[in-house]
């Protein structure tokens, strides 16, 4: 068999960082840990080639030679899956669709010849057996989850990584909590499953061979999910490895809010290397926390989780949402002020949507609010339902949040508070590629932007004051510059 694996493309979006790579020569944000994680699955004696469209194009040639084009995506990259299928089509190559967004809405893609739905694992294997029989199916589903023990090693050498900005590695999969707006638990369950250290120490091992030097993203969803095993197991394990080979890298992560709450996790975290955690901060009004089941949420001083967390030099970011039920009239004044209070730089907030396996699409459904396709995009101002606050009023309203929060004066002024009280546990590396985002970033931002004085106050302060951090502060005036261009005409 001659295998084509293709990732689609990722839009412009707040995750993609589109406008923050050019300043440090990369092509995509994340290694496409999904698709190579996929390849590893097939057999060793297909032939294999992988074509990421973030990275490059997809040629004909490419095409042509597949026997089977095979396509894991997300709900973000429907706009680019649906071009690549109308080009196999074209070239009469047929399909396999996998990942997510096959998953969740697969009905919506009749051109696709064989759909490996859930945990590929399971289903894959089962479609490969079909294969070589000459007998394959249309549709491979499981109602199990996967045992990580037996996931293999991403393939590596199917991409350049020289590309991306940030590696990837995945230790668990699944999350104990039950969010209402959230598919995760329905795509992979409530109880969390992981890997072993020794598989993540292999994992590792095979980035630092491959020359990778820089962050790495722990891509689950809740990386505590499992604080025991963490505790006990992998961290330990993380932090041995470090230290043998004089720490070449950085991680970055997801976790739920009650991470702070556990002095022993966050210690541990910091020493094995970790320096920024998302964190589902969703809304400082209790009664939407409420609403939508975010119980590990409620009842806390938010602010003073954040605090707790970046106290141990671990970085915070957070997603927000407007478009609950329960949105009082002045919830856009209070995210606001919570995220300029909290110090958030990177605060991603969005419009509530529902995706089709989260409990709150069957509500809506139940209710008859449903109005549109979930888009995925969380700067497209879209939302899939009607709205109980009169959505003319919730856009105006979400579209000021935007432009406070990114605003240069605001978001600098975060900056800076965060810098204040931000102590890391290690010196940032200094790279070519960084001295280059250095010296693209006066001309782009220091010199052609028109709110320029922001930018030069924040760099001299921190050559001043924190000269240790410098290099920090140049990247977040590039993750400004990147949020700006996102959201359009913000000054």
């Amino acid at each position: 068999m001659n295998i084509l694996l293709v990732y689609p493309q990722y839009p412009d979006t707040y995750w993609s960082f589109k406008h923050a790579l050019k300043f440090v020569s990369k092509k995509s944000a994340n290694i496409p840990l999904g698709i190579i994680t996929v390849a590893s699955l097939l057999p060793d004696d297909w032939n294999k080639k992988l074509t990421d469209l973030n990275t490059a194009k997809l040629k004909d040639k490419d095409i042509l030679w597949a026997d089977f084009v095979f396509i894991s995506a997300i709900s973000v990259q429907s706009a680019s899956v649906k071009q690549i299928i109308m080009r196999c089509k074209h070239f009469k190559t047929k399909i396999v669709g996998g990942g997510p967004l096959f998953t969740e809405e697969f009905e919506y893609y009749p051109e696709i010849d064989h759909l490996v739905l859930n945990e590929a694992e399971i289903t894959l294997p089962l479609l490969i057996e079909d294969l070589k029989s000459g007998n394959p199916q249309r549709i491979y589903r499981s109602d199990k989850f996967a045992d990580l023990t037996k996931s293999p090693l991403p393939d590596y050498s199917l991409i350049n990584i020289g590309k991306y900005a940030t590696a990837g590695i995945q230790y668990s999969r699944g999350c104990p909590f039950d969010c209402e707006f959230c598919d995760i638990t329905a795509l992979f369950g409530r109880r969390v499953r992981t890997k072993t250290p020794e598989q993540i120490i292999s994992e590792l091992n095979q980035l630092l061979v491959a020359g990778w030097k820089g962050g790495v993203f722990f891509v689950d969803d809740n990386f505590i999910g499992h604080k025991k095993k963490l505790k006990t197991e992998l961290l330990p394990a993380i932090i041995s490895w470090m230290g043998k080979n004089k720490h070449p890298f950085t991680f970055i992560t997801e976790a739920s809010i009650n991470l702070a709450d556990d002095k022993d996790l966050m210690d541990l975290m910091a020493k094995a290397g970790f320096v920024k955690v998302f964190v589902g901060i969703e809304t400082p009004e209790e009664s939407c926390l409420m609403e939508c089941n975010k119980i590990q949420n409620n009842n806390r001083g938010l602010v003073e989780s954040v605090n707790k967390i970046q106290q141990y030099g671990i970085e915070v970011m957070a997603g927000f949402i407007v478009g609950f039920d329960n949105d009082p009239p002045n919830i856009f004044q209070r995210q606001i002020e919570f995220i300029q209070k909290s110090g958030i730089i990177t605060a991603m907030v969005g419009l509530l949507n529902a995706p089709r396996l989260s409990k709150l699409y069957q509500r809506l459904k139940n209710e008859g609010r449903l109005s549109s396709k979930f888009t995925g995009d969380n700067t497209d101002y879209s939302m899939n339902f009607v709205p109980v606050m009169d959505k003319t009023e919730l856009l105006k309203g979400y579209n000021r949040i935007i432009r406070e929060i990114y605003s240069s004066k605001s978001y600098y002024e975060r900056v800076l508070s965060f810098l204040k009280q931000y102590n890391p546990s290690s010196r940032d590396r200094i790279t070519f590629n960084k001295i280059m985002a250095l010296i693209k970033s006066i001309f782009y931002i220091g010199i052609l932007r028109k709110n320029r004085r922001y930018y030069w106050k924040l760099l001299f302060w921190t050559i001043l004051n924190k000269p240790k951090i410098f290099p920090l502060a140049v990247t977040y005036s590039i993750y400004g510059y990147h949020f700006r261009r996102v959201f359009r005409n913000i000054t």
